[in-house]
């Protein structure tokens, strides 16, 4: 089907959503043309579109039937549905997928539901708030798991638990984070938690150009700035737009940080570590082996102890004119690091097309010690 196959095919997408208002925000575009916005969506590249249908959304099926008017993407019809009429409603409207959002149903009326959408040529996303609610989806075989961060009694909003729920997800479903994606760093969580995609709403509808903001939440690659001892540095790391921060935790660099320090969940934090992994509160481990008694060449990217990625990176102190063929040849998720800078960065990302590009020294006045304006200049050049 449309939707399932959508999201579950490689790579990390976005459900991009059309919704005029939250119960929890209030209005968000009270006048939003919903075919341009489908329209900008496809443009941006978002896997799917999804469309609150409900009145206490100020949606409805109009909006529905102007996206598949608007769209060749698959349509996720978003409400609270409990009868096999509302899924009949939703495909005649165009829909291609309808949420179930488990809440709200006992699993014999969810079976029902499963059961009325395969007949009607429906794709469903199955929504778990907690770990209760995920193994149901699971034992109900919902091809496709929504994580929401947000309980839907209170509207408090735990990424931290969402992210949790991820991680321990079974890896045969199509896995989707649903709310609290406002940032690259949130949607590059996700995905290393083990998501398939995201479902993204609030942070389009306050955009004054939702297209181009899902394009940005979505952008690769991430922008890390590493070295980092100081805090005012970490504060203009953030300020100059980096996703990931990373701290050096080696013994033998002379970029070594004491520890850890404070960002906003908007970026990823990054211990760095040559030899041993330690014990550490940073959301993703850089790990380097010991070679001749400093790092290895290369490192692995590691997320609650699982690689995701590789850093593919020079041997240290020394050149090496292979450095992008080798990117190039890796597979997965990659981080180009070394030797990198305002200068040559744009060319080595159009060259490897890498998840992540790293560096410490074009961006510091000496070793550890930022320069604001090195990092600006950075951030901008990855962008280009």
């Amino acid at each position: 089907m449309r939707f399932r196959s959508a999201l579950g095919s490689p790579g990390f997408g976005a459900i991009a959503e059309f919704k005029r208002r939250s119960p929890s925000a209030g209005d968000l575009r009270a006048d939003g043309d919903v075919a341009a916005v489908a329209r900008a969506y496809e443009q941006a590249g978002a896997r799917a579109m999804s469309v609150l249908v409900d009145e206490r959304f100020a949606g409805s099926w109009d909006d529905l039937r102007a996206a598949r008017a608007a769209t060749r993407l698959p349509l996720l019809a978003k409400g609270f549905f409990s009868t096999p009429d509302d899924l009949l409603t939703a495909r005649d409207a165009g829909a291609d997928a309808v949420l179930l959002i488990l809440r709200d149903l006992h699993d014999a009326a969810t079976e029902a539901l499963l059961r009325a959408a395969t007949s009607l040529g429906l794709d469903t996303l199955v929504e778990a708030h907690d770990a209760d609610e995920l193994a149901r989806a699971t034992a109900l075989g919902a091809p496709v798991i929504g994580i929401n961060a947000r309980d839907l009694s209170t509207f408090r909003i735990d990424r931290r638990a969402q992210i949790a729920l991820l991680a321990n997800a079974p890896r045969d479903r199509v896995l989707v984070a649903e709310s609290a994606i406002a940032a690259r760093a949130h949607a590059a969580e996700a995905e290393l938690a083990g998501a398939n995609a995201v479902l993204v709403g609030s942070a389009l509808m306050r955009a004054a150009d939702p297209g181009a903001k899902l394009a940005e939440l979505m952008s690769r690659p991430l922008v890390k700035v590493c070295g980092l001892t100081r805090q005012d540095d970490v504060d203009a790391a953030v300020d100059a737009g980096a996703d990931m921060v990373g701290f050096i935790l080696a013994p033998e660099s002379p970029r070594r940080a004491d520890a850890v320090l404070d960002a906003p969940d908007t970026v990823l934090r990054v211990a760095v570590f040559v030899g041993e992994v330690e014990e550490t509160n940073a959301d993703v481990v850089q790990f380097y082996g010991r070679e001749d008694g400093h790092r290895s060449r290369d490192a692995q990217l590691l997320y609650e102890g699982r690689q995701v990625g590789s850093v593919i990176d020079l041997p240290w102190a020394e050149p090496d004119p292979t450095h992008l063929e080798r990117a190039q040849a890796a597979t997965g998720r990659v981080m180009l690091a070394g030797g990198l800078g305002p200068e040559n960065v744009a060319e080595a990302v159009a060259a490897v097309r890498p998840w992540a590009v790293d560096s410490a020294r074009s961006t510091e006045s000496s070793p550890g010690v930022k320069h604001h304006d090195a990092l600006r200049a950075w951030v901008k050049a990855s962008r280009a």
